[in-house]
Order: C-alpha cells, then structure tokens, then sequence
C-alpha cells in the first residue's frame, strides 16, 4: 500500500531512518519499486534536531525533523543491498552470535560447580560447535558463487593478516 501512494505522488526523495533493522522491510519495498530511498543515520537526525533546537518527539515532528535534514543536507540515494547480499549479512551476523555463545557457554561452564549443570553446558556448546561449521559453508558456497565477491575476497586475503573469515566480514559489513 506504501509503494503504491508513493508511485502515484513520485517524490524526488524518501528518507527512512534506520530503527535497528525495523527499516528493512519498506527499504527493499521501495527500492523493489525503483522509488528513490535513502535510509538515514538516526544519530545525525538526533544531532541535527538537537542543532535545530528541536526537542520534542513525537511520530510527525520526526518526520518533519528527517525531512528538513534531508532538504539542508541532500544524502545520495544508495542502492539497498540485493537479496544475496542481504543473506551474506545475515550469515555472518549469525556466526558472530553463535561465536559469542560458545564463548558465553564456556565461561559458565568453567564457574559451574554442579555436574547436571556443566553436562547441560557442554552439551548446549556441543550443539553450536556443530553449528560453526554449517555456517562456514554457507557462506562459502555464497561467497565462492559470486564471481564479484570471489574477487574482492582474493584481493583482501592476499593482505597479511586478513583471512577468509575477515574478508567475507568486510564483504558482508562494508558498503
């Protein structure tokens, strides 16, 4: 329904703000639609409300607060990354988190002192140690599938210090 009211008036720029990822949704809507979007960085809206001397919030004075910083500062619209790329994210993302837990789990485990509760730790990082690698190849086979991303990722790793987990952190994180 928004892309369709959005069609007919033909802005010449939509500005969403980033809300942790709540945005992604309408993002790729309109760019699907070929609108021209640009999803802004909500502490430059903060800043330049706080520079305006705007101080109230409310849904419609943000609005207003994001149209006039779009108006004074006129940030490019950018392409929203493509589905692949969206799913390379997200694979990495989710290796990051399941690297957190493990981590997490192992720490509790060397403090637990009950059996029954170290047996279910080691259980629990048994389970995501599984995980790790499933993931790897997932986004390996993403990575080795593109023959752009295969590129970028030989450039990177031919830096000392930079591997394969790191380069493909760079492709899924860095615009």
């Amino acid at each position: 329904e928004l892309v369709a009211r959005l069609q007919v008036i033909s802005p010449a720029l939509i500005a969403v703000e980033a809300t942790g990822g709540f945005e992604t949704i309408v993002a790729a809507a309109l760019a699907g639609a070929q609108l021209p979007l640009v999803v802004v960085n909500p502490a430059q809206i903060r800043h330049f409300a706080q520079a305006v001397g705007q101080r109230a919030k409310t849904d419609p004075i943000d609005a207003a607060v994001i149209a006039r910083f779009v108006e004074a500062v006129k940030p490019e619209p950018r392409a929203m990354p493509d589905q692949e790329a969206r799913l390379l994210a997200e694979l990495v993302s989710r290796r990051r988190q399941i690297i957190e837990m493990i981590v997490a789990e192992r720490q509790r485990e060397k403090r637990a002192e009950n059996v029954r509760v170290r047996k279910s730790l080691a259980r629990h990082i048994k389970v995501l140690e599984k995980e790790l690698p499933e993931i790897d190849n997932d986004i390996d086979t993403l990575v080795r599938g593109s023959p752009v991303w295969r590129a970028k990722e030989e450039l990177l790793v031919s830096f000392p210090g930079v591997s394969n987990t790191l380069a493909r952190t760079f492709l899924a994180e860095v615009p």
